[in-house]
């Protein structure tokens, strides 16, 4: 079964241009990872320091592969420093059947 989720956090005013180059350079590293389905990143267009990522992986050991990359932790180590609150918060899907 594939594993889904959907990320949101909010950027701290003045570290929309460092996010904006982390982001870009994660979706990279993640797209190419085997079991990566989908990451896609999006940006509120009424409050573009919002953003939403919804991420599909092949199954439960693609997503552990995607966790323990060492490019995603560096990634998620600097992110908390830009953004509002503790870190991401995630919502986990299910698809409708």
């Amino acid at each position: 079964m594939t594993k889904t989720l959907y990320a949101e956090f909010t950027v701290k005013p003045g570290s929309e241009a460092r996010v904006a180059e982390m982001m870009l350079e994660l979706t990279e590293h993640v797209r190419s990872e085997p079991g990566n389905e989908l990451f896609l990143p999006y940006r509120r267009e009424e409050n573009p320091r919002e953003y939403f990522v919804f991420e599909v992986y092949s199954d439960e050991a693609a997503f552990q592969k995607h966790i323990g990359a060492d490019y995603g932790a560096k990634f998620n180590e600097e992110l908390v420093r830009h953004i509002e609150g503790d870190g991401s918060a995630l919502t986990w899907l299910l698809p409708v059947e």
